[in-house]
């Protein structure tokens, strides 16, 4: 299986698309944040009032690369060079992917296909400074999946 946004090349090009995309969507607030030690991008916006938080694992998406691509004796470089290149490409991809997503997901709302809250509860930040899912979690609210 090919992995998604392996080629994809710029990260700043498309953190300036999802700008675009959520000013246009009346967001009062957007800033993104980049976790170094996790790999994580953390996107935040406000849409009347709501705060919403997404974050986006590079590594994720390299451990799904080197998955279906993994290192062999025949790879230039070491082990450790060649997943730090996919790592890179994961930060890199990230970006894309969020990008589209929320493209996607700004029009299911715009279009009226789903309702803001349907599409991004999940990431809605509560008083307590995490979100409606992470509470939903803590509090043991939603159904285990086997693979947890």
């Amino acid at each position: 299986m090919d992995i998604p946004y392996a080629s994809a090349t710029s990260g700043s090009k498309a953190r300036e698309e999802i700008v675009k995309l959520l000013k246009h969507f009346e967001c009062s607030r957007v800033g993104f944040m980049d976790e170094f030690e996790t790999h994580t991008l953390i996107l935040q916006f406000e849409w009347r009032g709501i705060p919403v938080t997404l974050k986006a694992s590079a590594q994720g998406w390299a451990n799904a690369y080197l998955k279906e691509h993994p290192y062999t004796h025949r790879t230039r470089g070491t082990q450790r060079d060649y997943e730090l290149k996919w790592l890179r490409q994961g930060e890199i991809a990230v970006n894309s992917i969020l990008r589209d997503w929320v493209k996607g997901q700004v029009t299911a709302v715009e279009t009226g296909i789903l309702t803001f809250e349907q599409v991004f509860m999940p990431y809605m930040m509560l008083p307590s400074g995490k979100s409606v899912l992470e509470h939903l979690k803590q509090q043991k609210l939603l159904p285990q999946l086997e693979s947890e």
